[in-house]
């Protein structure tokens, strides 16, 4: 299984990529850790083949969980995934989420990717990068590109898991679950 989970900042998309990656059993692949770099550089912007390269090394295991959205990644990714999780939230919901994560990584100081040395600082909040703002500014835009690219709840024949709310994640990661269950244990028989 390989699943790509997508969504606007904020949306809980790595929140959800956790929760799924621990139970399946799967690795969890979170593409700001692969892009973002030591004082902030964005490999995306800066090295796009080298990003577009970690992201392809990464989705040629055979499974896998991953988060980000990444549009000029998506092909690396994107084309191997066997299913896609939408993080489809209220902008209310986002716009809380966001506001929460930021105060709390602010507050805590601790490091956002292993090794990045990258830190939320209250000083950027308002500027226009700033997840915050990026949130409030994208939410409508990216929700109507997903609606368009996922109609009918498939993508180029694979299933899309749209998720508006919390209840709705959680039975999916069940349903998910019993799946994987399932075929493992018609595998084993």
């Amino acid at each position: 299984m390989r699943l790509v989970v997508v969504g606007t900042s904020g949306s809980g998309k790595t929140t959800m990529a956790k929760a799924l990656s621990r139970a399946l059993g799967l690795p969890q692949v979170e593409l700001d850790a692969l892009n973002w770099q030591p004082g902030w550089r964005a490999l995306s912007i800066d090295d796009p083949d080298e990003f577009f390269r970690r992201v392809a090394a990464a989705a040629a295991a055979e499974a896998w969980v991953m988060d980000g959205n990444y549009t000029k990644a998506r092909e690396a990714h994107w084309s191997r995934a066997t299913a896609f999780v939408w993080m489809d939230t209220a902008r209310w919901v986002v716009m809380r989420q966001v506001v929460w994560r930021s105060f709390n990584r602010a507050v805590t100081k601790r490091e956002l990717w292993p090794g990045s040395g990258n830190r939320e600082l209250f000083g950027k909040w308002l500027e226009k990068e700033h997840p915050i703002r990026w949130a409030w500014d994208t939410w409508l835009s990216n929700r109507a590109r997903y609606e368009q690219w996922f109609v009918g709840g498939m993508f180029e024949g694979r299933p899309v898991h749209r998720v508006t709310n919390s209840r709705e994640a959680k039975l999916l990661i069940e349903r998910l679950t019993a799946e994987v269950r399932s075929s493992r244990l018609a595998g084993a028989a």
